[in-house]
């Protein structure tokens, strides 16, 4: 079971994030559960959007060791990180996180998420659709396929280009 948790501030879109991902996990024939929590400033505050999906029917909705983390702020690196094991996957946007926690982990991706959907895309709130790209080609834990197809059934009409876009920059960023 992959257990993948997406974190940062309200209003970077990791919410949607995860739902697209979840919806991916399903057009992959994967078993999917997404949930998710924000404080209560909702834009600013922290929020995380948890996704497990399996092969095998999930016995219980939440993580309980997460194999992957997405730190989309600093704040995020710090709070949700902490039950990241060694083995674990670290997904940082340099942009935002400056300092890496003191653990170390088997792989650690700092990329310049916001700051490529800036200068690429012209605006910042593509990040979260970069992320995406770059978590599926760092765990293939959803093919692309599905995950285009889930990405398209989400963002508004006239997008579509650019969010794929969007989805290629963020699986070219990962080396």
């Amino acid at each position: 079971m992959q257990q993948l948790r997406l974190s940062g501030t309200g209003g970077q879109g990791l919410i949607l994030a995860g739902i697209i991902l979840a919806e991916a996990a399903l057009l992959d024939g994967k078993n999917a559960i997404q949930s998710q929590s924000y404080g209560p400033e909702a834009r600013g505050g922290s929020s995380k959007s948890e996704v497990l999906i399996s092969d095998k029917v999930i016995r219980y909705p939440k993580i309980t060791v997460p194999n992957v983390v997405l730190a989309m702020s600093q704040e995020a690196c710090k709070k949700y990180t902490v039950d990241l094991p060694e083995e674990g996957i670290l997904i940082t946007d340099s942009l935002f996180v400056e300092k890496l926690p003191e653990k170390k982990y088997s792989k650690v991706y700092e990329l310049p998420i916001t700051h490529t959907a800036q200068e690429e895309l012209g605006k910042s709130l593509f990040a979260n659709i970069i992320a995406l790209g770059a978590i599926a080609k760092i765990t293939g834990v959803v093919t692309i396929e599905s995950l285009t197809k889930a990405v398209l059934s989400k963002v508004p009409k006239g997008t579509e280009a650019i969010n794929e876009k969007a989805l290629q920059l963020g699986m070219d960023m990962v080396k």
